[in-house]
């Protein structure tokens, strides 16, 4: 059977499925997948797949945006992924900032921003590390072989699964498609939370056939689930994904790092979901070393934080609550060329995809 046959086999068989039931997926790779071949067209309208907050550059808060913003007006050389330079903070981006002078790069990687470092001894750099956990790894082994002296980080970092905990309740879905980048990392293992909530959850790759596939497992575990069975995380993504994921990876992140609670842009505080550079490492953690020199004047910013920008819906959309098409910005005022809210800048981003793929 080829992938063609195969694909309408499965469709034909989600297209016996009646109920109305809403799938979240937490991850931009998927997003970007799912509109590219205009998966939500081909689905019955009773299943609904909706974009969770799996776009890094989506939910980096506001206020770490406005701290970096602050410190590269101090003269700080700031350096991070092209993504983050037209993230809205509260009072422009990076890249405003860049067109009024600052010192801010773009790289691929932080072993670029090692390079540079190295290059500009005379400059105090600064690296804005965003991610989730697949470049988690890249950051902590950096941190742990040793950065030049003149190089600081400032971790914005975020950890998956406690955000699909949390979003159970707060965007009422009723089953995850789990990242397989993700899965690759911290293994089938960490998702095991899921089956103590009975929690139909499937780790999926990033072809159409295996996102078709996950959610046809998906519906089978919610039936499962109906039938009052007791339900087991499924791993469709079994040609990268094992049980205990990268253990060398994983050792790296618990040596450099803590676990804390941490605020996700639009969403708000997650418990456990987030990152701190370990004590031991703190002469290279620029959030605690340059405390002093931003503080005051972020004060004197929060309140402005806690308006929505421009009637942006952005965190709405990242919950599963609103679609793009629901904002009064989209494709409008809002579009790649000017971002208004985080969903639109990156091309993980789901606001970003919408454009590029819908005709809605």
């Amino acid at each position: 059977m080829d992938e063609k046959q195969r694909t309408q086999e499965i469709i034909n068989e989600l297209n016996k499925y009646k109920e109305n039931i809403r799938i979240m997926h937490i991850c931009g790779t998927h997003e970007r997948t799912i509109s590219q071949y205009g998966i939500r067209s081909i689905l019955p309208n009773n299943i609904n797949v909706l974009s969770g907050p799996g776009c890094p550059v989506c939910v980096t808060p506001v206020e770490d945006i406005d701290i970096i913003i602050l410190l590269a007006k101090k003269g700080f050389k700031i350096i991070t992924y092209g993504d983050m330079l037209r993230v809205p903070g509260t009072n422009g981006s990076l890249f405003d900032a860049r067109e009024n002078g600052a010192n801010i790069e773009m790289v691929y990687s932080i072993d670029d921003a090692i390079k540079i470092s190295i290059v500009n001894k005379d400059k105090k750099i600064i690296f804005f590390a965003i991610g989730f956990e697949t470049t988690i790894p890249t950051v902590a082994n950096v941190i742990k072989r040793g950065i030049p002296e003149n190089m600081t980080i400032y971790a914005s970092l975020k950890l998956t699964p406690p955000a699909m905990e949390y979003l159970i309740k707060e965007s009422k879905v009723d089953a995850f498609i789990a990242p397989g980048h993700v899965a690759t990392i911290i293994g089938l293992s960490s998702f095991k939370i899921f089956e103590t909530l009975n929690y139909p959850v499937v780790i999926s790759g990033f072809e159409m056939l295996d996102i078709l596939k996950s959610i046809y497992l998906l519906l089978l575990q919610i039936n499962e689930k109906k039938n009052n069975n007791h339900i087991k995380i499924i791993n469709e993504y079994k040609r990268c994904v094992n049980d205990d994921g990268n253990k060398i990876a994983i050792e790296l992140i618990n040596d450099v790092f803590d676990i804390i609670d941490s605020e996700w842009r639009g969403i708000g505080i997650i418990k456990n979901s987030g990152l701190k550079i370990k004590k031991k490492y703190i002469n290279i953690d620029a959030k605690i070393k340059y405390r002093n020199l931003y503080y005051n004047d972020l004060k004197k910013i929060h309140v402005l934080n806690k308006k929505k920008i421009n009637n942006c819906i952005c965190d709405e959309i990242l919950t599963g609550k609103k679609t793009p098409s629901s904002c009064p910005l989209f494709k409008k005022q809002c579009n790649p060329k000017n971002p208004i809210g985080a969903c639109m800048v990156s091309d993980e981003g789901m606001c970003f995809n919408w454009y590029k793929y819908r005709n809605d």
